[in-house]
């Protein structure tokens, strides 16, 4: 079995794409989860993620949990034999964005071809990412796991978060005008030619609106962005980091983007 870290990409467009193509153990992928205070659910999700796609690996991209997230990691990466569990800790906790960013630049720097982003508190069924690499191997760029296509579901969630979540997205569609249906969606696989390509170097969003700011440039730069329906579960354990000021990032970035956009394509006009 070919290791990740031998994976090569190809010159041409057709040999770049073949090389993103994912085995059906998951090899040559990476999943990157941001954990604060998951201690509780990390065993688990690893351990589901593991029987879905037995050769897939993991970075598990810790901001110094007080509970001890990170050194429990540590010990799973040590005991994992097979050497798919990895660990970055950062010393600072400045945003979902931030950590997801490190976690690319990672990856990236080992030449796995698809990155995944995944959230550690169980609303992501590990069991569901095979249909995005498969999404993947079917030639998109980045694949979406959504809530809100037909066939995806929400689970346990409470009706107010609920309707938030529609109207963001509902706000940022027709804000950007990007035909994404759950585009602050954090269930989402990429190839690696999208995030050489997007510059990550350049983005600063930090929280809630760090999944929009992706996806718009994926969209802005022309590659083929797909979703699949999920089933998106509400956390039985701890707490969610979702707070107002995140949200208010989210309008006042997404009413940005959507204006300078509006302006490029009248000067083009």
């Amino acid at each position: 079995m070919e290791s990740p870290d031998s994976a090569t990409t190809g010159s041409s467009p057709g040999a770049d794409r073949q090389a993103g193509v994912v085995a059906a153990d998951g090899t040559r992928a990476l999943v990157v989860i941001p954990t604060y205070n998951e201690r509780d659910n990390l065993p688990g999700i690893l351990a589901r993620l593991h029987g879905a796609l037995p050769g897939i690996h993991v970075l598990v991209v810790d901001d110094s949990s007080p509970d001890g997230t990170g050194e429990l990691a540590d010990q799973l990466s040590a005991g994992d034999t097979d050497g798919r569990v990895h660990v970055l800790h950062r010393t600072v906790k400045d945003g979902l964005g931030k950590a997801y960013l490190a976690g690319f630049a990672w990856g990236l720097a080992r030449t796995y071809t698809v990155i995944i982003e995944m959230d550690a508190d169980g609303s992501h069924a590990p069991e569901q990412l095979g249909s995005l690499l498969a999404a993947v191997n079917d030639g998109a760029d980045l694949v979406i796991g959504s809530r809100y296509v037909p066939g995806g579901r929400l689970v346990n969630w409470p009706k107010r978060r609920e309707w938030l979540s529609r109207g963001a997205n509902t706000y940022a569609r027709l804000a950007l005008g990007a035909h994404i249906h759950d585009i602050t969606a954090g269930f989402r696989a990429y190839r690696r030619e999208v995030l050489d390509k997007i510059s990550l170097a350049t983005v600063d969003s930090a929280g809630y609106c760090f999944q929009i700011d992706l996806a718009w440039r994926t969209v802005q730069a022309g590659f083929d962005v797909r979703e699949v329906p999920i089933t998106f579960t509400e956390r039985e354990v701890g707490e969610s980091k979702m707070d107002g000021g995140v949200m208010t990032e989210a309008f006042m970035m997404v009413a940005r983007w959507g204006v300078a956009s509006r302006l490029a394509q009248l000067r083009r006009r």
